[in-house]
């Protein structure tokens, strides 16, 4: 049974927006991907972790279940879900290996998500059906070599040539950049203005691309991550996607949902942390006991459970908040990323801790949750940037913080 046969449909209006319990559906959905990442992920995570090997055949499988085109709707071949279906599926696949999960994130909020709102009906038609059967992978890039935080200093440029535009420049820490087929491309495309910058859909195919240097990370060694070099790449003017000037604007958006995946993929790691310290604690005896009936273990257990479930409820508040269309959705999505991804590092840190000796060394696993959390607080906006989200947005309206 596909994802689009048994989980389709938006959160109704019975369920509780803050999350506090999923209905039959979600929990549906949530029971079979589990069993699917821990059957068919989980046992060459680690493998793919050491060789940083991408993993090409589940992700296959992932677009046959449906699970490549989240949010699409049926009619463009997709899975018909909701922004929760969407969170609760990243979140179980990155349990069990977070290079999947971000890379599932990225197919779906990153670049499906801006389609979805931005595109016309053509785009929609040309690129939605391809994306939904999984036929072809998606990849974001913003970020430039001297252009992070601040979007608006990019130097990648898109000249428009009466019926075509013009691409040159570099950009840097694409996820999934070396096995996408379709660049979701934000570039400047005018001078007088830094903030001016538009949105391009582009086959990868194109002539003058190239993927650049691959970097080597301390963590989701399983998705690439790597530069795209743009030497006179000729693309039609219709690639553009929204309106020419307001790329920035696209970018915010698909951001602002990209944040709730990455938060997903936080509360992922965590949970597993969490798993794995429980059993281990069960398990290992020092002093003739169980190390779980010392309370300094207990702790740290008890500590690890409150953080995930405020993460998620906070990222279920920030995915109801998304299929509503409420405005508020930048500031709590930026609420639940800061803290899903501090959790995520937190109770790595805290398994390690109770794994003690082996929990450092690769054979348990837990180093390499440890290794995976850290970027949860870097991409698609650092916690720094998070953090001055929010702060902005309860200055100016301080009354929002009632609506959590």
């Amino acid at each position: 049974m596909t994802a689009t046969q048994s989980h389709a449909g938006a959160i109704s209006d019975e369920t509780i927006p803050f999350g506090y319990e999923l209905d039959e559906s979600h929990k549906m959905l949530r029971d079979s991907i589990r069993e699917f990442a821990e059957n068919e992920i989980l046992p060459g995570a680690g493998d793919r972790d050491v060789h940083g090997k991408f993993p090409a055949e589940i992700i296959k499988k992932l677009g046959e279940m449906g699970y490549m085109g989240i949010c699409i709707p049926e009619e463009f071949g997709g899975a018909g879900m909701d922004a929760l279906a969407s969170c609760i599926i990243v979140e179980e696949l990155s349990r069990c290996d977070a290079s999947v999960g971000v890379i599932i994130s990225v197919q779906n909020s990153l670049v499906i998500d801006p389609i979805l709102k931005y595109g016309t009906p053509e785009q929609k038609k040309k690129w939605l059906p391809r994306m939904a059967s999984g036929e072809l992978l998606n990849c974001f890039s913003l970020s430039e070599p001297d252009s992070g935080s601040d979007a608006g200093a990019m130097k990648c440029r898109a000249t428009f040539k009466g019926d075509h535009w013009l691409i040159n420049g570099t950009k840097c820490w694409v996820t999934t950049g070396a096995e996408a087929n379709v660049i979701l491309l934000i570039t400047r495309s005018e001078d007088a203005d830094r903030r001016n910058a538009s949105a391009f859909i582009i086959d990868k195919k194109t002539a003058g691309i190239t993927v650049g240097k691959h970097e080597e990370k301390m963590g989701i060694r399983g998705s690439s991550t790597t530069e795209l070099v743009f030497d006179n790449v000729k693309i039609p003017a219709d690639a553009l996607l929204g309106e020419r000037g307001r790329g920035l604007g696209v970018a915010l958006a698909a951001i602002g949902g990209g944040r709730l995946g990455i938060a997903a993929q936080g509360i992922g790691i965590a949970q597993m942390a969490l798993d794995k310290a429980a059993k281990y604690a069960l398990q290992r005896k020092q002093f003739g006991q169980a190390i779980a009936e010392y309370q300094a273990i207990q702790w740290k257990i008890a500590d690890m459970s409150v953080r995930i479930a405020a993460s998620r409820a906070l990222n279920y508040k920030g995915a109801w908040a998304k299929d509503q269309h409420d405005k508020s959705l930048m500031w709590i999505g930026a609420m639940a990323k800061v803290y899903a991804s501090e959790t995520a590092r937190f109770c790595a840190n805290e398994a390690v801790q109770v794994y003690g000796g082996m929990g450092y060394c690769r054979e348990e696993g837990v180093e390499r949750l440890y290794r995976d959390a850290k970027i949860t607080e870097i991409y698609e906006g650092t916690s720094e940037m998070q953090r001055l989200t929010i702060a902005e947005t309860l200055i100016e309206h301080p009354e929002r913080i009632t609506q959590i």
